[in-house]
């Protein structure tokens, strides 16, 4: 495919002389735990996503788009960083502790919404975070003009109750811009609303928009009518999280609509990805599955195969890229963070630091080059993982014990080990792999359920031993499942 630009924007951006107005709005969208084949443009056939799919059919389809992590913090650092994440110590969900300064997203590592904003866009963040919840970490100090939200992993979809444990805040109440703040009906449309007011509020300078739906994270809940339009649906987790995605397609379409309303959908840049792959069941770990599907990928949310980072990933910008296309070069949730800050600065590079490229002028030319000679992966210190321009990959997985090679294209499912009939090529890639680790750093932060039972027990024996031999036995902790 070739992307299409005028002649005139496209010397405005290569000489650096393009005035505010003609600089475009950029609209990132994130799905939570959504399975790649979980949409109609990614072949589904049993969810109904017309929204989505018309977004895909105005623009490009990334098919071979990854995230840097297999589940949400690190990935959501990686992407709003446009930076690996093990570079700055962020390799596991943060715990929700609204008490503590050093749980959460480096205070040094500056967010690209940051550089958007000193580029003179309007940023605006809906939804979910998940980057730390104490003032050092929120997002109106990390470069966003605008919060309406929640700072944990997820949400309840249709209440606040203060009078529950707080653990991860799933009922805590919402926030605008450091207020507590309610919402009415399914949180999913709450948030689209909220996106169709940011939208609808913007004046002539150039807006940044993310859009961080927790759908279809669990818990798996959805309003009865979306539930009963999927009734031919048997499995009812299935039925339920289509239900959810369902719903979040609806609001995909609102601010898709509300773009157009206002005049300005020809000139802004929309993104849309998942996190991650979506959470599968396993004979150790039978509940934890969603419904959702990767297919036709191996393994899911937390584990390095492609069903845990390789994601549903669309661009479309309609006065720019041209409709329809399909991109088969592996790109990275980096790249958004490069292409918006090149776009925003009128340069056709990134800024510094950053590891990402700028997809523009890639789409802009015609040759097959990849983007990215490697892509790298590490989970928890000693999971890796890195995948050549020729989509070769070569994985250690704990569920697997040993290290893998797989040929992608005539292997997707990576299910043919190629790893002792290629001994050179693994070596190579693990070398690889290795010095790019040697510039990266061991994680600043303990696992959520680490750090709540720790936290637990310092309250536990910070009571006066005096005051049990005097019979009192306090409430049961109510743990992690």
């Amino acid at each position: 495919m070739r992307f299409m630009i005028p002649l005139l924007v496209a010397l405005s951006i290569a000489f650096g002389h393009c005035r505010a107005d003609d600089r475009p709005n950029i609209v990132l969208i994130m799905a939570d735990d959504m399975g790649y084949a979980d949409a109609g443009f990614t072949g589904a056939t049993d969810i109904q996503t017309p929204n989505l799919d018309a977004l895909a059919a105005s623009g490009v389809t990334f098919t071979n788009g990854y995230v840097t992590h297999p589940y949400c913090g690190p990935s959501r650092a990686g992407l709003l960083s446009g930076r690996y994440q093990h570079r700055f110590g962020f390799e596991t969900n943060p715990a929700y502790d609204p008490s503590n300064p050093y749980m959460g997203i480096d205070p040094n590592e500056t967010l690209f919404p940051k550089r958007l904003q000193q580029a003179g866009y309007r940023t605006g963040v809906i939804g979910k975070w998940h980057l730390g919840a104490a003032a050092p970490f929120h997002p109106n100090n990390r470069g966003f003009d605008y919060f309406y939200g929640f700072l944990g992993g997820g949400h309840d979809y249709f209440k606040i109750d203060l009078r529950e444990p707080v653990k991860e805040g799933y009922t805590q109440a919402l926030e605008r811009n450091g207020k507590p703040a309610i919402f009415d009906g399914y949180l999913t449309t709450a948030l689209s609303n909220d996106a169709v007011n940011f939208i609808q509020s913007s004046n002539e300078e150039p807006f940044f928009l993310y859009l961080a739906f927790n759908a279809p994270h669990s818990p798996l809940q959805a309003p009865a009518d979306a539930i009963a339009k999927y009734s031919h649906i048997k499995d009812e987790k299935r039925r339920r999280y289509a239900a959810m995605v369902d719903t979040m397609d609806a609001g995909i379409g609102m601010v898709i609509n509300a773009l157009d309303t206002q005049g300005i959908r020809d000139n802004t840049l929309v993104f849309f990805l998942s996190d991650n792959g979506g959470p599968q069941s396993s004979k150790q770990q039978p509940t934890k599955g969603n419904g959702s599907s990767n297919s036709p990928f191996r393994g899911g949310k937390g584990n390095l195969y492609d069903g845990g980072i390789h994601v549903p990933f669309i661009a479309s910008w309609p006065a720019q890229i041209e409709q329809g296309g399909v991109y088969d070069r592996p790109v990275i949730s980096l790249d958004i963070a490069a292409t918006a800050v090149a776009l925003a600065s009128s340069k056709s590079s990134p800024a510094k630091g950053m590891e990402g490229v700028n997809l523009i002028p890639l789409l802009q030319q015609s040759n097959e080059n990849s983007p990215h000679d490697f892509l790298y992966w590490r989970e928890g210190g000693t999971r890796w993982s890195i995948l050549n321009s020729d989509r070769t990959k070569h994985v250690l997985d704990s569920a697997a014990g040993k290290p893998e090679l797989f040929h992608l294209p005539s292997d997707v499912s990576e299910q043919v080990n190629r790893v002792n009939d290629e001994q050179s090529l693994a070596k190579e890639l693990h070398a690889k792999w290795l010095a790019w680790n040697q510039s990266n750093v061991a994680s600043r932060l303990d696992s959520y359920k680490k750090y709540h039972q720790k936290r637990d027990q310092f309250f536990l024996d910070s009571i006066p031993k005096d005051a049990t031999d005097e019979g009192y036995s306090p409430t049961p902790i109510p743990t992690f499942k």
